[in-house]
């Protein structure tokens, strides 16, 4: 089991707050903003999204590196390329790679600033869990095989302390996260601690409409971008088209399309309709989040790039935020 660094004499640097979080829905713009609070307050970006992790899924996870910027002007980022496609990543591995970037970014004197939409991963972070390996359970997964997806995400809503969570998107996501959920309820808390970060939480608030929009605008642009052909070079690689199905959304959608399992227009309007899904279960987790304890800042992603970075300036310098 890997060490969890105990950092508690290189967080006092920054004052009010040991790191800024930017959350929000997909399509919302977190990237770009993230990068700009970044260049702004002398920051370096910490991903918190589930897929961004993996080399050569470049554009379905959105990881739009050109706007890190270039040369000396590029602001540095960590958890991004970091596993090959084809393996899985879960929370557990997460949190320790997420202590040990916060502590180099902190090393340096720099602005940590977690970016990204994987609910979990952020809440991970920002309410302290620490998580252990959870081994293989073969005689629940036989168990939970002849339950449908459906009843399946139902068992897993079922859990009172929910510390996984998944897409759903396969019942092999759906097994998975109940047996480390199952694993969970049978480990004591007091082996889980996490160090305890304060973070100002800046949430982008995006208009359903204007959302919807800009999820359609931006699949169509992806796929002119080279999605298809992004997808058939990893299985030209030799990634199992049930490796690319697991990670659910646009792997998942266009690997069913290049198998012929379903047609090109077909393809499209499932995984659009499935991104306006998951959008939705994005914001539902951030509630979640705010019920649970954590306070989000929300500002109207409609702002000018420099309305944004000013007034996030003006919550980490002392403002309102708390």
């Amino acid at each position: 089991m890997p060490i969890f660094v105990d950092f508690s004499l290189q967080i006092d640097s920054l004052g009010k707050y040991d790191l800024i979080s930017i959350i929000g829905p997909t399509a919302c713009g977190k990237t770009s903003l993230a990068v700009a609070v970044a260049r702004a307050l002398g920051g370096e970006i910490l991903s918190a999204d589930s897929r961004q992790v993996y080399r050569g899924m470049d554009i379905g996870t959105g990881k739009d590196i050109s706007e890190y910027g270039e040369g000396a002007a590029r602001v540095p980022y960590h958890l991004i390329d970091i596993v090959d496609a084809g393996e899985k990543y879960n929370l557990f591995e997460f949190q320790r790679d997420f202590l040990n970037s916060y502590n180099d970014v902190i090393a340096r004197g720099a602005v940590p600033v977690l970016c990204g939409g994987s609910g979990l991963y952020v809440e991970s972070v920002l309410r302290g869990y620490r998580l252990i390996p959870v081994p293989e359970n073969m005689e629940l997964r036989e168990r939970l095989e002849k339950y449908s997806l459906e009843q399946l995400t139902e068992m897993l809503a079922s859990y009172k302390v929910l510390h996984n969570t998944t897409d759903v998107d396969t019942k092999k996501r759906a097994i998975r996260a109940i047996e480390i959920e199952e694993h969970y309820a049978r480990t004591p808390q007091s082996e889980r601690e996490f160090p305890l970060l304060t973070s100002l939480i800046v949430g982008l608030d995006v208009e359903r409409e204007v959302r919807r929009e800009r999820i359609s605008n931006r699949l169509a642009a992806r796929l002119e971008e080279g999605l298809v052909d992004e997808v058939r070079a990893l299985l030209d690689k030799g990634i199992l088209p049930e490796q690319l199905i697991y990670y659910g959304l646009e792997y998942k959608f266009v690997t069913l399309y290049l198998v012929g399992a379903m047609s090109y227009d077909d393809m499209f309007k499932g995984l659009e309709t499935a991104i306006h899904q998951f959008a939705k279960r994005q914001m539902t987790w951030f509630r979640g989040m705010e019920r649970r304890g954590l306070k989000i800042n929300w500002i109207d992603a409609s702002l000018s790039m420099e309305e944004k970075v000013e007034t996030i300036k003006n919550m980490f310098y002392g403002g309102s935020a708390t």
